[in-house]
Parts: C-alpha cells; structure tokens; sequence
C-alpha cells in the first residue's frame, strides 16, 4: 500500500460517518468526493470554490478545460493536473474568497464500492493506466484512452485487503500483548533495582556502625597492647630480641654452608671419576697410533697428574661437622638467651608485689596506663618499634579493613542502582526489560546485530574480526516519512522512537562509526533494513512490539494499523 493511498484513506476516515442523505440529493459530478458535494448542487451555475467572484455555467463543469484558478471545475478531468495539488489532501485548507495557485480538490474521487473509496492525482485520469492500487474500480479510466477498459476489481481487491487487515490486527493483538508482557517485565526490574536501593540504605547504615565499633575496638585494643610488659618470648628486651635476629640468621647461614658442602662432595665424586677415565685412557692407549689430538690430550693429562693436588682436610671437615651438629657442646644454646626476661621498665612493676591482693588489679590497670601515656609522649620506648605488632592487633585490623571493604562496595553498588534509575528507559521503561537483547539479520556478505542499550555490530561471514557500529549512548524521537512496503515491515511516517549508538570502529578515512536504529511496532524483533546513509553512518529499520500502542505512534498508524 503507498504512501499516496494511505494519505488518501486517512482523508476519507470522516467520511465514513458521513450519511448519504447528509451529502447531497442530486447526483455528485464525475469525480467530487462526499465532502466537496456541497459545493455542486446549483443545477445552473458553479461558483469555483477557491474563488467565489469566478461563476461559470454548469455546462462548463467537467468539460475537459479549466476555468477555475483552483481546478475545482474539472473534478473528473486532467484538464487542470498542471496545477500545484495540495500536499497532504486536506479540504480544510480551501479557504473562501481567497485566490489559490493550488488545486482546491485532492484528486478525482474513486467510490471503490466493495473497499475503501481514494483519492486518485488528476495526472493519472485517462491516462490509459489502470490504477488498481488507489482506484480498484476502474473508474479513472472513463473515457477508454487508447483502447484502455479498466474492470471492478474492488470485490477481488476488497476481500483480499480484508483477509490481510484480520492477519495485520491478530499480529497487532500479538505485538500489543507482547508489549504489555514486556512493559510488566520492566515493572518488576525496576521494582527489584528499588527495592535493592531500600536493603543497601539498611546495610549501608549497619556496615557503618560496624566500621565506627571495629575502629574503636582497634584503638583500644593497640592502647592495651601498649600497656603490657614485654618479658622472654623474644619480644621483650634488648638482647631478646637480637638473639631472635641473631638464631634466624645463623640457621640461614647454616642451611647454607650444608648446601654448599653437599654441592663440593658432588663435584669431587665428579673428578675423581674422571680422573679414573683419564688414568685407564691413557695406560692402554696405542703411542704408535698416528693421532696428533689423542697424543695431546694424554700429555695435558700427564702434566695434570704431575701437579701436587692436596687431599680432603680431614680436620676441617670434623670442625664443619662439628659446628652443622646441633648436639655438639659448642652449640649456641639459644633456650638461654630467649628466656632471659628484661623489660624497659620492669622494676616500675616490682612493688605490686608488696601490694594487697586487693589493690594489685587496680594498681596494674593505672600503672598500664601510665605507660601507655609516657610512651604517647615519647618518656619510654614503644616496644613495638622494633618488632611486628602482635597477632590481636593485626586480626583487629584485618577485620576493620574487610568492614571497610564491603562498606564501600554497598556504596558503589547503591550508586550504580540510583544512577540506573535515572537513565532513560523508554515509555514505560520498556527497554529496562530487552536490555542486552540481540537481533540478527543475515544481508549479502554480512550479519548484522544490534543488541538494546548495548551495541551494533557488523559479522563478515567470510571470518575475521567483527566490526563495531557502535556503542549506546541515547534514546532519541525521530520524524520519519517514508512509504510503507507491501508487506508492512517498514518505518511508514510519523515519530518513531530511535537508539543512537555512537563511537563505534574507526572508519578508515573516516570518522567512528555510528548507527540510528529507529523502531516501528511489528509482532517480534527483526531488522527490515540496513542502509550506510554516509561513509560509515548506518541506519537500521527495526520492528519491535517494544513499541505498539505507543500514544505518538499510535496517532499516525492506529486507524489502518499500517505498520503490520
């Protein structure tokens, strides 16, 4: 169906509740549509509709030559086709009185008895072509140029348009239904999004607590760890702790010189058995074989066996055995050294033992107390200093850290939520629910796909890498005026909602690509059409019941459901 025709119906849908008596009692002209009858019911004269001063004798209506400024005497001839028709046909526009360069009337009127009844353009009356499409009645073709006859095909034509019409309003019915599953979908996303910002608002404010409880903890416990008299355990005084030092770098060095004694016995066990190869080589060698390198090589062993070469020292090795040996007398006996007690201020502490029973505890607590203040103040040296902190500060820690962790990955997350709720989901936030959707369409030596709110690619299906068309950045409304194909998968004209993908694969020679992917209502996802308008900007005609029952949508393809 083309565009003309559909501008022609929409024209005609008042007509429809036109009744016959309203329209006139005599006879219309050749031509004149229900709408223009009043403006021919004198049975003597015409007043041209566009220009009232201008009458003519009725004789001169329909006589095949124009008169009128406005064509509107020739309503069934070509005789005034040379001028400007209105664009879109609209009678409302004729203005009384008014002089008009336009055609007053939008074309000859076909009655299409047994379908729906169109305008024809005045170009196309006897022009000797049966214009089937708008006037499926013939009657266009009144006069027989050349021959030409044009039969009532409006019964064939009518039954056929019906049968279509029940198809497009089923799988319109599909599509708005499969609208309302979507639009219920995204619904129930967004209902989750909010309701997920609801429980972090609640973790976010008990994970604070929590931080604020393990922060004080920490405090206090490194506060009482500062307190306590450090005695032994290498990790009290002085000489404690260089003798840990001192035991763990003499037990490295140790493990040392065993793997370097064990490396010299393996390299002695080596020469030794050379020189048992070299020595038998050179006692049953041929002197009389003829062979300068064999002769060399024995008298380069000759002169190494020549050489003083000293034995293993057997009281070096005893003393390396001695010192490797832990039982050995010589020994360092560490357990002396690590069970020394020493404290910087031990002797603060010995006068608690003189005290009751009674007042120790509370002597202990004030002097532990005080310690930790002269260490503040730096009066006595932190014994940690020098020595990692003990395992109860660090598991404090490790527990604030991993508070802290999810404290702030619940905050992340409740901005992503809270910045999900502001994007722009369509009407309805019906994309919430495609979001990540992919829809292929094979075409030539490509497929194409565009995925909702994510990304269009073209796939070479000869291989190789895939070429990004671009990457979501918006939804647009775009004003589209095209005309709608046989089968209905097309834009038709109107507003349309369109997903913009931007910076896509770089175009050699060119810019990032980019795609529009505009919508039309249709009963499942497809792609129509793929077109590079410009070197590497692409439009992409897509149908999606996404978009069914829309109210912008709704006002240009509602009354024929053209778009299915």
């Amino acid at each position: 169906m083309g565009k003309q025709h559909l501008n022609s119906i929409a024209l005609l849908l008042p007509l429809l509740s036109i009744t016959a008596n309203a329209a006139s009692d005599l006879p219309r002209p050749r031509g004149v549509g229900p709408e223009f009858a009043k403006f021919y019911k004198d049975r003597e004269a015409f007043t041209c509709i566009s220009n009232p001063s201008i009458k003519l004798d009725i004789s001169r209506l329909n006589d095949d030559y124009c008169d009128c400024p406005d064509g509107s005497d020739e309503p069934g001839t070509s005789a005034c086709s040379y001028i400007s028709p209105l664009s879109p046909p609209q009678p409302s526009r004729v203005k009384i009185g008014q002089f008009n360069e336009t055609l007053a009337l939008p074309g000859f009127y076909c009655k299409n008895k047994g379908h729906i009844p169109s305008y024809v353009p005045f170009t196309n009356i006897n022009d000797g072509v049966c214009d089937y499409e708008l006037c499926c009645d013939g009657s266009d073709e009144w006069d027989g140029i050349g021959g030409v006859k044009c039969e009532d095909r409006c019964s064939k034509i009518g039954k056929e348009w019906r049968k279509q019409d029940e198809a497009r309003q089923k799988s319109l019915g599909a599509a708005n239904k499969r609208r309302k599953e979507l639009a219920t979908e995204a619904g129930r996303l967004k209902k989750e999004v909010e309701d997920r910002i609801k429980t972090l608002h609640t973790q976010i404010q008990g994970a604070e607590l929590k931080v604020t409880a393990l922060e004080k903890s920490v405090q206090e416990i490194e506060k009482a760890e500062k307190g306590k008299v450090f005695k032994g355990t290498g990790k009290g005084g002085k000489v404690t702790v260089l003798a840990g030092l001192a035991k763990d770098r003499i037990q490295e060095l140790g493990d040392s010189l065993n793997r370097v004694r064990d490396e010299r016995d393996t390299a002695r066990s080596r020469v030794e058995e050379l020189e048992a190869i070299l020595t038998k080589f050179k006692e049953e060698y041929n002197p009389n074989f003829n062979d300068e390198g064999v002769k060399r090589a024995v008298k380069a062993w000759e002169d190494y066996a020549a050489q003083d070469h000293a034995g293993p020292d057997e009281a070096r090795d005893r003393d390396l055995e001695s010192i490797l040996s832990p039982d050995d007398e010589a020994a360092i006996k560490w357990e002396e050294f690590e069970s020394t007690e020493e404290g910087d201020i031990e002797l603060l502490y010995k006068f608690e033992e003189y005290l009751p029973e009674s007042l120790r505890t509370w002597v202990d607590q004030k002097l532990r107390d005080l310690r930790v203040v002269l260490i503040e103040n730096g009066m006595l040296a932190d014994p940690h200093t020098d020595s990692p902190e003990s395992k109860v500060v660090t598991d404090a820690r490790q527990q604030l850290d991993n508070a802290k962790s999810e404290l702030e990955s619940d905050r992340t997350e409740l901005r992503n939520h809270q910045e999900d709720l502001e994007k722009d989901y369509g009407p309805d936030d019906v994309f919430r629910a495609l979001k990540g959707h992919c829809v292929n369409q094979d075409s030539g030596e490509y497929t194409y796909e565009f995925c909702y709110l994510d990304k269009t690619t073209q796939k070479s299906k000869k291989g190789g890498g895939h070429t990004g068309m671009g990457n979501f950045v918006r939804i647009e409304m775009v004003t589209v005026d095209d005309d709608l194909p046989a089968d209905g998968k097309g834009l038709g004209s109107g507003q349309r909602y369109g997903l913009k993908y931007e910076n896509g694969q770089h175009c050699w020679n060119g810019p990032n690509r980019s795609t529009m992917v505009i919508l039309a209502c249709a009963e499942k996802d497809e792609i129509w059409k793929v077109v590079e308008e410009e070197k590497c900007v692409y439009k992409m005609e897509v149908g999606s019941p996404a978009v069914c029952g829309i109210k912008e949508q709704q006002q240009q393809v509602a009354p024929t459901h053209n778009e299915l």
